[in-house]
């Protein structure tokens, strides 16, 4: 569709596209009542939420993935792999 010169709709340059909702009345009151507090446009609201969600998953599972790294490689602990203290004698250590 064209408005004043300018394309509007689907493939326009800021590469966004536009999608229907389905949500109870209630809650579109009252995103609309926190987008007009916040100064922003329903769609920019909605935008903002799912882009903070998406970030806030993706560092959640950049995190997991560095920690399980971490994990798989284990870490130094200067036994070279043998352990050279029985159960029975760590439990007499914390005693003394």
């Amino acid at each position: 569709m064209k408005t004043g010169g300018a394309d509007i709709g689907p493939g326009t340059d800021s590469g966004r596209r536009n999608i229907t909702l389905s949500l109870p009345r209630e809650l579109i009151r009252e995103s609309k009542a926190l987008a007009a507090r916040v100064d922003m446009s329903l769609s920019g609201l909605v935008r903002a939420v799912l882009e903070e969600r998406i970030r806030d998953e993706s560092g959640y599972n950049a995190a997991g993935e560095r920690q399980a790294g971490i994990l798989e490689r284990g870490f130094d602990l200067g036994t070279r792999g043998r352990i050279s203290f029985s159960r029975g004698e760590l439990h007499e250590r914390a005693k003394k």
